[in-house]
């Protein structure tokens, strides 16, 4: 296994291959922090850029995924009182670009909801290319019970993998569904016993990887946008994509 750089808030750690990128708050459930989140951006930018990593798995240390944002951080930010060095809560990479870099990014991105996945320890989920979660696992997307609402680009996301009712439910209640719920509507692929998550991921993990990451980076791309398309244009979109793969392995040869 390769040792990565150290840092404060997460870990990073390379083997065979596979990326896992922890979230270690352990005892505070892994709360979310703006520090935190710029650590997740450089570990992401460290994972696209390493010819080693075939792809990355998300997960938590400890009980939590993550519960949400760090409630001194959440305070002090809407107070203006925080001392903190770096970005303000919101205005942080991992806010205004994480989600578009993981949508795009060009190896598999696979979620493994270990323990509770709370407001944005939920929604940094959802650009991920798969989502798996242990039976036990509380999901949850409370905004507006806070009188926010949701983002990294939720409002399109969670619609287009649980279908807009189920999406107005989650949001519009606020209730918090345990894994196997969350696989029923689509949330997540699968919901696993605890002890088996990391397991079900790697092996997804390693298929995935083993995909050419030209053809990867195309059926992923053909798949999202033949979704919003006509039978024909999709279609139309596939034999474009095609002639554009077998071109590019032309060239190479």
């Amino acid at each position: 296994m390769t040792s990565e750089p150290a840092y404060e808030y997460i870990q990073l750690g390379i083997d065979d291959g596979i990326a896992t990128l922890t979230l270690n708050r352990p005892e505070k459930l892994n709360a979310y922090l703006p520090e935190m989140g710029e650590e997740i951006v450089q570990a992401f930018r460290r994972a696209r850029e390493s010819n080693e990593v075939r792809a990355v798995i998300l997960t938590g240390a400890g009980r939590g995924f993550c519960a949400g944002v760090d409630l001194d951080a959440l305070k002090s930010s809407q107070t203006g009182t925080s001392e903190r060095p770096g970005p303000k809560l919101g205005e942080e990479d991992f806010v205004r670009k994480l989600p578009l870099e993981i949508w795009g990014f060009p190896k598999p991105v696979i979620a493994a909801i270990n323990g509770a996945a709370i407001g944005v320890g939920a929604t940094m989920t959802l650009p991920c290319d798969l989502r798996l979660a242990a039976d036990e696992a509380k999901i949850g997307f409370p905004f507006t019970r806070l009188g926010i609402l949701p983002g990294l680009g939720s409002t399109h996301l969670l619609p287009r993998l649980v279908g807009m009712g189920k999406a107005m439910e989650l949001v519009l209640t606020a209730r918090t569904i345990l894994g196997p719920e969350a696989a029923a509507m689509g949330l997540v692929q699968h919901s696993v016993p605890g002890a088996q998550l990391m397991e079900k991921a790697r092996a997804i993990a390693n298929a995935m990887a083993s995909i050419e990451p030209a053809v990867f980076i195309a059926a992923r791309r053909g798949l999202r946008e033949g979704s919003d398309l006509s039978l024909a244009a999709a279609m139309k979109n596939e034999q474009s994509l095609s002639t554009a793969l077998r071109r590019a392995h032309e060239g190479s040869n």
